[in-house]
């Protein structure tokens, strides 16, 4: 186990609307996003939501990674946009592995704003 779970609120993310709102275009660049860091990329799903009008109206996904997951839900209609990066170090350190890519992505967003949290999970102690 040993994880590590960097989790993150953007608020009033200046980035193209659309990577608030396309899920194709946010699953693509998640999923790269994954494997430029490193890290093995084992399944997906992403759900573009609508509003009562038919129109785009944000993003939820994830990114199962054999080292656990990014997940990201994007709410455009306010600029923001939560990310979680979660990685397990039981058989590796994937720290910097994870710590870059959440880097990436939070870079990405161009957030004016971020609240940020790192929480160490899972660490096994000695009997």
């Amino acid at each position: 186990m040993n994880g590590l779970h960097l989790i993150a609120d953007l608020h009033d993310c200046r980035c193209t609307p659309s990577l608030l709102l396309d899920a194709p275009e946010l699953e693509i660049y998640c999923v790269s996003a994954c494997q430029r860091h490193g890290l093995t990329v084992v399944g997906r799903l992403f759900h573009a939501f609508r509003d009562t009008n038919g129109q785009a109206a944000g993003v939820t996904g994830t990114v199962v990674l054999a080292e656990s997951h990014l997940a990201i839900h994007t709410w455009p209609e306010i600029g923001a946009v939560t990310l979680d990066v979660y990685v397990c170090n039981f058989s590796g350190d994937n720290s910097a592995r994870a710590q870059a890519l959440f880097a990436e992505v939070l870079a990405r967003f161009e957030p004016a704003r971020i609240e940020r949290h790192t929480v160490r999970r899972g660490q096994l102690v000695a009997p």
